[in-house]
């Protein structure tokens, strides 16, 4: 029998004891050494050979990751460890680490009960760092930290024990202190989430060299970092991972340190899922119960050339099974599953069964999406994946061909199944496709892999920036009229407070939840008593308040209102870019006695019309997408570096020493940021390396609202006289 075949056999014994499953991420910033790292883990468990863990980068399965050398998808695998004599099931998902693809390291948290970060020894924490902590927090995932390429500090930077376990300890404290100050309003965990050496929730070593430590390791092993130095020193490493291998060592931190299922589901089944708490299915998926009511949530679609479509995600109660009929949240009808397996890396492997605790990759669920609640019963859905970050970026697709078209429109419906955090928009003027994403390499990725995957010719366009509309002061009220002029509303418009806003796009507040529950969130956001009372709607994140009172028909009109409001939130006034961070209130409204005379045709545009009106009222401007950087460079080359920064209309913010390097943290739009790595090389003759971290959105310049507003109105084909009403721009 084949190795694999007996591992999957070990996999599926183990399934069904949840106290002995640990379902866990990798996750770090990019280049830290994740994917060397699940390398090592795979050849631990007798997956891959020893000798090439470490560069085969099994977990990077599509070819465009092993020419880049950057993990694209996150990537799943099943393994088994014996730890204190007792055999885990460890369910792996390998996440990327580079910004532009955050959306998998999102979606891989709700699958997952732990968290294993990697930090490298000699950059400690950086941006993404802090961006994958907040992220694994968020879905009440318990933090671990590994600290990668400690040979780096032995071997390059030539350090002693004492300023080695400095330098360690420096990287810790920082860590901490992103996790405390991201786990003081978490009320549901139950312990300290801080790392600490003692408790052996730490671990140091390299990925490459294949040998890791920590305090029970050195304790059981009786080395201390001397040793480690002299072997490392004396080029002994084949004798270092003899003596303590990697694998051994943060596979065991894993079955100490990480909840199982049956620990983990009671506290983060109430975080993330709104529903009755004291119905049968809610106790079912807090205990884990294999017998109970499936309860499968999706968290990444994939496609196979021979399997089709395939969902990977956490069963959180009952047990998947082949041909089970099974509802998919926001569809229709039921979906059947074809098949039930496991990944093991590139390979999936079909299984019987997969009961609750485990993670499961599944074919058939032709109506899912990353992020849907696959159930045997109708029920309540998970709160929705929030992702950190939106697209900010957009190019256009064309076919080259007209006979692709119908192909390319079904990648593009696929791509963004398969990927929530890429927006697809068929202009129908102009019969372009547009991809948004989180950035430059996120649309190229994409690009590249319609062109080579599906073998379908493109022509891609420049890269657009996504811009916003907001106002910038209280408007006065004013007033929509119908085109019968028989119904005539009432609107005024003012910023919103930046904690409201951020409640919103994090999730905390949506029209989802219970009433009772939204208003106490927006007051915690700083709303006051009255207007959280007063919601009507929240589309994006502005938000509609009904300020009227016993207005006859308003009911009934409600909903062509809120399609109106939506309607010209998506296209604000200025350049038909969407609105944000604004609250409307409607203060009155006179409708027509003849529900003829105040029909869609009617409302829709007085209330456009009243929205557009408000916000030109409230000084609206043009707001351009911006995004943190951080320059690592020699001292030699640092003001190339900041100049960089600077003729980019950005501003250096610090610049410090850190080891041999230079750091320039700054912050620049996006737009002009498009074309960077090139110029960046350039200038300081490759040395830099850097990194991009999106930073929301800010007011454009005065200077260069009129001029941008009139550039993307041409692209548009609008109208490229303004209002007349717009005249402070």
């Amino acid at each position: 029998m084949g190795r694999r075949k007996k591992i999957v056999q070990e996999c599926e014994r183990l399934m069904d004891n949840p106290e002995n499953i640990r379902n866990i991420a990798i996750a770090a910033h990019v280049d830290h050494g994740k994917t060397t790292l699940s390398d090592n883990l795979l050849a631990g468990a007798g997956m891959i050979s020893e000798d090439t863990a470490g560069e085969q980068l099994a977990m990077d399965t599509k070819e465009d990751e092993q020419e880049r050398g950057i993990t694209i998808d996150a990537a799943n695998v099943s393994m088994t460890h014996e730890y204190e004599d007792t055999n885990h099931l460890i369910n792996l998902i390998d996440t990327p680490g580079h910004v532009d693809f955050g959306g998998d390291v999102t979606r891989a948290m709700r699958a997952v009960d732990g968290a294993l970060v990697v930090v490298d020894a000699v950059e400690g924490a950086m941006p993404q760092t802090e961006t994958v902590l907040r992220q694994a927090l968020r879905e009440g995932v318990k933090p671990t930290l590994f600290i990668n390429k400690v040979d780096r500090l032995i071997s390059e930077l030539q350090e002693g024990p004492q300023e080695m376990q400095e330098r360690l300890l420096a990287v810790i404290s920082d860590v901490n202190e992103l996790i405390r100050g991201m786990a003081e309003n978490m009320d549901d965990i139950p312990e300290d989430w801080t790392v600490s050496v003692e408790d052996g929730t730490v671990g140091f070593g390299s990925a490459l060299y294949k040998w890791g430590v920590s305090m029970p390791s050195m304790q059981r092993t009786g080395m201390d970092f001397g040793d480690i130095i002299d072997l490392e020193r004396n080029d002994k490493r084949q004798e270092l991972h003899k003596r303590t291998p990697l694998s051994d060592v943060v596979l065991d931190m894993v079955c100490e340190h990480f909840p199982n299922p049956v620990d983990a589901q009671p506290r983060r089944v109430p975080r993330i899922w709104r529903g009755d708490p004291d119905t049968e299915l809610a106790e079912s998926m807090q205990l884990v119960d294999e017998d109970g009511d499936v309860v499968f949530m999706v968290t990444d679609i994939s496609m196979d050339p021979h399997a089709g479509e395939i969902a990977t995600g956490r069963v959180f109660s009952g047990t998947l099974e082949k041909g089970q009929e099974l509802y998919v949240s926001g569809t229709a009808g039921k979906n059947r599953l074809q098949s039930v397996g496991l990944f093991m890396g590139s390979e999936r492997e079909e299984v019987e069964r997969v009961p609750a605790g485990n993670i499961a990759s599944v074919t058939g669920l032709r109506d899912a999406i990353a992020g849907s609640t696959v159930s045997s019963v109708e029920m309540t859905p998970f709160e929705s994946i929030e992702h950190i970050s939106e697209p900010v970026i957009t190019k256009s697709v064309e076919a080259k061909n007209m006979d692709d078209l119908p192909k390319l429109i079904e990648t593009l419906q696929q791509v963004a199944k398969e990927d929530p955090t890429i927006q697809i928009e068929i202009n129908e003027d102009t019969g372009e496709h547009l991809i948004s994403g989180q950035g430059e390499l996120h649309l190229e990725v994409i690009t590249q892999r319609i062109r080579d995957n599906q073998g379908i010719p493109v022509i891609t366009g420049e890269p657009i920036v996504v811009y916003r509309e907001q106002p910038q002061e209280a408007s006065r009220e004013v007033e929509g009229q119908s085109p019968n002029r028989h119904n005539k509303f009432y609107i005024t418009v003012e910023p919103m407070d930046q904690d409201i806003v951020d409640a919103i796009q994090i999730g905390e507040v949506s029209m989802d939840m219970p009433e009772l529950e939204r208003r106490e969130a927006l007051q915690e956001a700083g709303m006051d008593k009255d207007t959280s009372q007063n919601v009507e709607d929240i589309h994006r994140t502005n938000i509609l308040i009904d300020d009227t009172k016993g207005i006859q028909h308003l009911n009934e009109t409600m909903e062509l209102v809120l399609e109106g409001l939506q309607e010209a939130l998506d296209d604000g006034p200025l350049a038909a870019e969407p609105v944000q961070g604004s609250l409307f209130r409607l203060h009155d409204a006179k409708l027509h006695e003849d529900t003829i005379h105040r029909g869609p045709a009617q409302v829709i545009p007085a209330v456009r019309d009243a929205v557009h009106r408000a916000l030109i009222d409230g000084e609206v401007r043009l707001l351009e997408p911006i995004q943190d950087v951080r320059i690592d460079v020699p001292s030699e080359h640092m003001g190339a570096a900041s100049g960089e920064i600077q003729g980019r209309r950005g501003r250096v913010d610090d610049m410090y020493q850190e080891g041999d390097l230079m750091v320039v943290e700054g912050i620049a739009p996006v737009e002009e940021m498009i074309g960077f790595s090139s110029d960046i090389r350039s200038a300081t003759e490759g040395r830099a390396s850097w990194n991009t971290e999106n930073a929301g959105f800010r007011v454009l310049v005065d200077n260069l609202q009129r001029e941008k507003i009139m550039e993307i109105r041409e692209r548009k084909g609008m109208k490229l006289e303004l209002p007349q009403s717009i005249d402070y721009i």
